[in-house]
């Protein structure tokens, strides 16, 4: 069996070091707001090359918090992806505001920006792009239909931490970054944990307000604010890992590259790698039209799967009363039914890659051809 994540290899690798990190804090006895989390903090700003970090509970609360602190209210818009985990438009609404959906390009699974194009309102706030399983969103475009919009650019970068649009950290492009630490990220914590990664010290200061309760003087509280804090704990498993992140994300991408050799002659569509951005392969996700039988298949013979995401969030129950319907987004609902991801993590050892390659060969072998399958 390969499962599609295993942490436990890299778990024990630093687990002496987490635990005399957590035996320190323990005899402190400062668990929130203290240096571990201001020097997390820090670090992980220079990582995304930003001024400021705003450590948050969870990356939904990232996401919720700065379109909280930029203003956002009812009946404004945010144009974003339904090609996400839903955290990204229930941060929307959240503020009262509406989710407007865009279609994505087929190729990188990211917003398309002449589907933004064509969705912005008079009430459009906001843009929204979803740097997915480690690949950049094409950004200029993007950032020049806020330009001339006059909207501001959140960035979600829960999965793509350490990735690069043509040479610059994401995170960093928009106004702001929000990141998620949850446990399968690729710098992720034994919980819980977020953050938001901007230059603003405007932003900064409103954010820091906002997850304390609105309160900038304990006791004295200036609006409504929140409960979001990161604990000590969690920082310092971060700040153990984080200096591991750059070679972890190449270890992911040589699994990647050993997988794109290994089916480069199978009917499948291998990830596409864009010109202006790395990609550190949060997901290694391949297209086929028979997805359901391949993914049984393989499981059959031991291989762990995923599919992200099988229901695109505008055709999600939750949504319904948006009023979207099937076809309204042809590219985002034909990727949903044909993308399934592979296991990829850093510590995976040869022998794993070649058995999952292997089997992934047996069962494509055994497909028929569709010469209708394309982009």
């Amino acid at each position: 069996m390969v499962p599609i994540l295993d942490l436990s290899a890299q778990t024990a690798l630093l687990r002496p070091e987490i635990e005399r990190a957590f035996a320190e804090i323990l005899t402190s006895g400062r668990f929130i707001l203290g240096s571990q989390g201001e020097l997390l903090e820090q670090e992980v700003a220079q990582v995304c090359q930003s001024r400021y970090g705003i450590a948050v509970a969870s990356g939904t609360d990232a996401l919720h918090l700065i379109l909280r602190a930029c203003g956002l209210k009812p009946g404004d818009e945010v144009i974003t992806s339904s090609f996400s985990f839903i955290a990204t438009a229930e941060a929307i609404s959240y503020c009262g505001a509406t989710p407007v959906f865009a279609d994505i390009d087929p190729r990188t699974f990211n917003l398309a920006p002449q589907s933004v194009a064509q969705r912005i309102t008079k009430r459009t706030r906001a843009i929204l792009p979803v740097h997915l399983f480690g690949q950049a969103a094409d950004m200029d475009p993007l950032l020049e239909l806020a330009r001339d919009h006059h909207l501001f650019v959140i960035e979600d970068c829960a999965q793509a931490i350490g990735t690069l649009y043509r040479g610059q950290a994401v995170g960093s492009l928009g106004l702001g970054g929000c990141l998620s630490f949850y446990p399968t990220k690729n710098l992720g914590a034994f919980g819980d944990g977020g953050m938001v990664v901007t230059s603003s010290l405007g932003l900064n200061h409103r954010l820091k307000q906002l997850r304390t309760h609105g309160s900038k003087t304990r006791y004295l509280h200036e609006e409504v604010g929140y409960t979001s804090r990161l604990d000590e704990l969690q920082a310092a498993v971060l700040r153990i890992k984080l200096p591991h992140l750059a070679r972890w994300n190449a270890a992911r991408a040589q699994v990647a590259q050993f997988y794109n050799q290994s089916f480069a002659d199978l009917p499948v569509l291998t990830p596409y790698c864009a010109p202006f951005s790395n990609h550190t392969y949060h997901q290694y996700t391949l297209r086929t039209a028979h997805r359901d039988q391949v993914v049984a298949e393989l499981k059959a013979l031991g291989i762990g799967t995923m599919v992200y995401y099988p229901v695109p969030i505008h055709l999600q129950k939750a949504y319904r009363a948006l009023g979207y319907q099937p076809g309204d987004l042809p590219h985002t609902e034909r990727v949903a039914q044909e993308v399934f991801s592979l296991p990829i993590f850093p510590e995976m050892t040869h022998e794993q890659q070649e058995q999952v390659a292997q089997a992934v060969r047996k069962v494509l072998w055994q497909q028929p051809v569709d010469p209708a399958f394309s982009l």
